[in-house]
């Protein structure tokens, strides 16, 4: 695509923005405090869309979140605090500074060898990370969070020499949660219990699953399943509760039938 359409394209969008902001009450109404919510659930659905694998979608919600991206630029320019041309300047000397092997004298052939190079070189970078694990939001989701902690300190050197190592650390997890469990304390049980997930994510980790995208497609695999149980039902002219375990068990196991059937 040629750049003069980009950038045609994009100055049409940012004086649409300029105004909305100036001219809609809703827009003009936007703060960024207003604004934060909103953009964590349109991350989510432009998630959905990259999980669902819908082009459409997936097209529709970058636009939602470059939205936002350059609302929060027009509120900060009109604060004095920066503009869009700051952002982008911002993020080309970092990406320039984060790359040394592109566009310096660092050597990294692979993807591990430039993960690798990037964690160093961001603690080095002026006002980044002063440890290895500052730079993980505190906010983040707690099992995208474990991966992060992991992932980052698996680049520090702490980690398993062979991934199958980790295996008799779930094992020991799952032994100490049991056994709390039978003591009846909660809040240790609930201890371990973090524990043990702690491990099974690490594990997924070492064999490159991320567990929050595999928790998720057990979610919509969940949620499939059960309203194929609650359709059945209401064809039988029946309410859920009054299904017996028995009779659940044998409508699940007929959705999982039907979608083994479907591939």
């Amino acid at each position: 695509m040629d750049n003069n359409e980009i950038n045609e394209s994009f100055d049409r969008l940012w004086e649409t923005v300029k105004e909305l902001r100036k001219k809609c009450p809703w827009d003009s109404s936007l703060t960024t405090d207003a604004l934060r919510t909103l953009t964590i659930e349109e991350v989510y659905e432009l998630s959905q869309s990259i999980m669902d694998h819908n082009t459409a979608d997936h097209k529709k919600e970058l636009g939602d979140v470059l939205l936002h991206i350059l609302m929060y630029a027009l509120i900060a320019e009109e604060r004095g605090d920066f503009s869009i041309k700051d952002v982008f300047d911002t993020l080309n000397e970092k990406l320039v500074f984060r790359h040394p092997h592109i566009f310096g004298d660092a050597k990294a052939t692979t993807a591990e060898e430039v993960s690798n190079l990037w964690e160093q070189v961001k603690l080095k970078e002026k006002g980044g990370n002063k440890t290895v694990l500052g730079g993980i939001p505190q906010s983040l989701p707690s099992v995208i969070k474990a991966y992060r902690i992991q992932d980052k300190a698996s680049h520090a050197g702490f980690d398993w020499h062979e991934r199958n190592d980790v295996w008799p650390k779930v094992y020991e997890e799952f032994g100490e949660l049991k056994a709390e469990l039978e003591k009846d304390d909660a809040d240790k049980a609930e201890s371990e219990f973090g524990d043990l997930m702690f491990a099974v994510i690490n594990a997924g980790r070492l064999y490159g699953i991320n567990a929050d995208t595999a928790l998720e497609r057990t979610n919509a695999k969940f949620i499939s399943r059960f309203n194929h149980i609650e359709a059945r039902a209401k064809e039988q002219g029946r309410k859920l509760k009054e299904l017996s375990l028995e009779e659940m068990e044998e409508l699940w196991n007929e959705s999982k039938t039907l979608e083994k059937n479907s591939k």
